[in-house]
């Protein structure tokens, strides 16, 4: 009961700063971007809220302990890295254009409504494929810790995160991101100490865990491999994780839900900063939750499914005020995901598709009513998906993820820094890269296995780079297209830049301290309990 009282007021506050927030948005540029308001805390917030998900704390705990999470810890070594290189790569550059959604910069960059069409519609694809699966975690969870049945959650989920979604849009999403984003941090490093005591303490746990008869190699650097694991070989598996590392490290560098966090910023400084603090975040949340999670073998090695071993944890290990904790962080990571990807939705349907089709531009007061129908319908049409659709929380949304490094990747660096890509090429790279990964997905459907290095998302780069290059040998460059990239190369000058500046160059140190903490704890905590016999 107090697991679902928990929840229960979890959901009333986010509705209710929904409500609140929705008397305050008065202009298209409030609703899609926060007004440009948004300072370092809350793009942090809302930039880790919006990445972790069901995905993360369902998905990849099970994977982690199912045998495999020194591979996730070195997946997200390299995947983290991605804010750094996005925002100074991407993210300062797409805020500096004005837009009010990431198609909208691809569009104006290139002179091109058939561009700016293109990336709205892998958008909303990409986007409704991975909040099906958020929405679906988010359901079981529900279901797990009431007497409601799946499609009773299902419906539930829908409702909260659509109506604070749908009245107070961006600036209702950052608002509740940044109080997600406390809630399933704190649940993630307070459970650590419990769970690690509870499976023997330290270093026992650990080095139990390493020798634990039911999973052999958990703790190694590749994890369980052989004909009847998940993975093939050690270095199959070590691929593995590098290049999804890799490709997440894209993904949250130009993905949309993670790019147009930008958008929201304050000024360049706050976006630069909060590129730092996420990537401190994202590195030690996942840091504490795998090891933590890797312990929990050695209690019980027989949770099924695997997915909700971190929701057992709350319910069995930990006290009960902390599993409550736990459990509305789990569903404030999913519901921050939720309404972050809905939003988006919502916005480039109307901006990017419906307003480009009308030869009048919508004033603000129909460019809202239109979003804030679109996004009824696109939530209805996940909730039939989701009711359909049987749940897999962590592939579908690797599967939706890589959509947007293979067909957006290429594109959004060269965008920035390449005088010679036309919008022939950026259009047939969206596309390449986008049907590419599908048509590696659906080999599988054929019985065809494809080696690690031929993984999907690496079939659709290459062919998105390989139609960039040549479709930018034909078409001109238009001057619209020069002084636009022109004009977001030129770095702006914020009031009381000196004092901005001199912040701002703090934060490199900052990321230095955090990396060798990192490291001790990752020596503390697993290499020296494994080494010390």
């Amino acid at each position: 009961m107090a697991f679902l009282l928990g929840i229960i007021i979890s959901f009333c506050v986010y509705v209710s700063i929904g409500i609140f927030l929705f008397r305050k948005v008065k202009s298209s540029e409030e609703y899609y971007v926060s007004g440009r308001s948004g300072n370092t805390l809350m793009i942090t917030g809302t930039l880790v809220a919006s990445f972790l998900s069901t995905v993360s704390f369902m998905g990849e705990a099970g994977f982690s302990y199912e045998g495999y999470p020194i591979l996730l810890l070195i997946l997200v070594i390299f995947n983290a890295s991605g804010y750094i290189f996005g925002v100074f790569l991407f993210g300062r550059y797409l805020r500096r254009s004005k837009s009010l959604t990431v198609p909208e910069f691809f569009g104006n960059r290139f002179h091109s409504k058939k561009v700016r069409l293109a990336a709205a519609i892998t958008t909303i694809l990409g986007i409704a494929a991975y909040l099906v699966a958020v929405t679906q975690g988010a359901a079981v969870l529900l279901a797990e810790v009431s007497s409601v049945s799946y499609p009773m959650a299902l419906v539930i989920m829908w409702v909260v995160y659509s109506s604070f979604t749908i009245l107070s849009g961006a600036k209702g999403v950052m608002v509740n991101d940044t109080v997600m984003f406390f809630l399933f941090s704190i649940a993630t490093y307070l459970s650590f100490p419990y769970i690690i005591k509870s499976a023997g303490g330290f270093p026992d746990a650990v080095t139990k865990a390493a020798n634990l008869a039911e999973r052999p190699d958990l703790l190694s650097w590749h994890g369980i491999t052989g004909p009847a694991a998940t993975m093939g070989t050690p270095w199959e598996a070590l691929a593995w994780a590098v290049i999804m590392g890799l490709v997440w490290g894209i993904v949250i560098a130009v993905s949309p839900w993670q790019s147009s966090r930008y958008l929201m910023a304050r000024n360049e400084h706050v976006a630069i900063r909060a590129g730092v603090w996420a990537t401190i975040s994202i590195l030690t949340v996942y840091l504490f939750l795998h090891i933590s999670i890797s312990t929990i073998t050695t209690i019980k090695a027989d949770i099924a499914p695997t997915e909700k071993v971190f929701i057992w944890a709350a319910m069995n290990i930990v006290p009960t005020w902390l599993g409550v904790i736990i459990v509305s962080g789990i569903m404030a990571a999913a519901l921050s995901s939720c309404s972050s990807f809905l939003q988006i939705i919502g916005s480039s349907i109307t901006r990017d598709i419906m307003e480009q089709s009308r030869k009048k531009e919508y004033t603000d007061h129909h460019l809202l009513r239109a979003s804030r129908i679109s996004m009824v319908v696109i939530s209805l049409i996940i909730l039939l998906i989701g009711l359909f659709q049987p749940p897999a929380v962590m592939w579908i949304g690797y599967f939706a993820a890589t959509l947007f490094a293979a067909s957006w990747g290429p594109i959004a660096i060269s965008s920035v820094f390449s005088k010679k890509v036309t919008k022939e090429g950026a259009f047939w790279s969206i596309v390449f890269g986008f049907v590419g990964v599908i048509l590696g997905e659906s080999l599988g459907m054929f019985g065809i296995s494809l080696p690690v290095y031929l993984n999907p998302v690496i079939i659709g780069l290459i062919l998105s780079i390989g139609a960039l290059i040549i479709g930018s040998k034909y078409g001109t460059i238009t001057i619209e297209e020069r002084e636009f990239q022109a004009n977001i190369l030129q770095t702006p000058i914020e009031i009381d830049e000196q004092k901005e500046m001199n912040i701002t160059r703090r934060y490199p140190a900052y990321l230095m301290i955090s990396g060798v903490m990192i490291i001790m704890v990752t020596l503390v905590f697993y290499y020296w309990p494994i080494n010390m016999n």
